[in-house]
């Protein structure tokens, strides 16, 4: 089966409508005001909903939960608050939404049960929450299937996936590139995009 590829950080109607076309499996709308990538009409998610992510930072689940409704997306990635993920994932899941759970590449997490996984580098090591443009030393997986991000693109895919140990790579279901694809912060270059996702799809989990 080959990788799924999710080209997240989409701000404008173009790149969105460019990365659907080359055959992306997930695209990612950032709603965070502090990012490069934070999407301002998050009506362009729109025409895809049957791949759009709702990337989204806020302190209450009901915060993601309402965007979602807003909005129409069915898929979530929620960055909450260590000490509510739990009962808000919990509360995203019960509003029937599919959960892409952020899990950083950090040891001591409570192992939340969620759809699938997004495993990227620690905020605590990045200083951001998401995208970053850095990988990470894959040392604390997640507890269950997962995306692998944090610095991708097509120039080192291969070589990221084929360093997974088999066990993790059986776990594996796609791969997340954002600011590593772009031409300048929040506006996507189509070469790259094409080019990862490219490569994903000629990738395949173990």
């Amino acid at each position: 089966m080959s990788l799924l590829a999710k080209v997240c950080g989409l701000a404008l109607a173009e790149d969105a409508a460019f990365a659907a076309s080359e055959g992306a499996d997930l695209l990612g709308f950032v709603s965070h005001s502090r990012s490069p990538r934070h999407c301002q009409n998050l009506s362009l998610a729109a025409p895809f909903l049957d791949r759009a992510v709702l990337v989204m930072v806020a302190e209450r689940a009901e915060t993601v939960l309402a965007a979602a409704r807003r909005h129409g997306f069915q898929k979530v990635q929620p960055y909450l608050p260590a000490v509510t993920r739990e009962a808000g994932i919990h509360r995203l899941h019960e509003a029937g939404l599919f959960v892409l759970l952020p899990w950083a590449d950090e040891p001591g997490q409570i192992p939340v049960p969620a759809d699938l996984y997004l495993w990227e580098p620690s905020a605590t090591v990045t200083g951001v929450a998401g995208g970053s443009g850095q990988g990470h030393a894959m040392a604390f997986p997640p507890p269950g299937d997962f995306l692998l991000a944090g610095g991708l693109d097509a120039s080192n895919l291969r070589d990221r996936v084929m360093s997974l140990p088999p066990a993790l790579r059986a776990r594996l279901r796609g791969v997340d590139a954002a600011s590593r694809l772009e031409a300048t912060p929040g506006r996507k270059d189509p070469a790259k995009v094409a080019a990862f996702i490219r490569m994903a799809h000629e990738l395949e989990s173990a």
